[in-house]
């Protein structure tokens, strides 16, 4: 598994200021996604995507989630239960899961 994020991902109660605020921090300009690729925007910046969208109800919609890829989403999502962690929506493509201390993060299958 790699060690770096693919994507950090950021709710928002306002759409339109956070958009602007990232825009403007890391000067990128965040479209909006295409087909498959879920709700809200998306921008690459300097290697790492950065993500917008509504704020919700799930676990990722409380503060940032951080994607990390994968080669193979069965592998790692066992893998995150044999280490103690827990898969809270697994995924084809994206699983949202726990670590050990409860802190979810996401898996991106690459």
């Amino acid at each position: 598994m790699a060690t770096l994020a693919a994507l950090i991902e950021f709710p928002a109660d306002d759409t339109e200021r956070a958009l602007r605020f990232w825009r403007g921090l890391l000067d990128v300009d965040l479209a909006e996604r295409g087909a498959g690729e879920g709700a809200g925007w998306v921008a690459d910046a300097g290697g790492v995507r950065v993500g917008v969208h509504e704020r919700g109800r799930g676990p990722g919609d409380t503060g940032s989630l951080s994607y990390f890829p994968v080669p193979d989403m069965t592998s790692a999502l066992r893998k995150v239960e044999d280490l103690g962690g827990a898969i809270v929506h697994p995924g084809e493509h994206w699983s949202i899961c726990r670590d050990s201390e409860g802190t979810p993060f996401a898996l991106e299958q690459r």
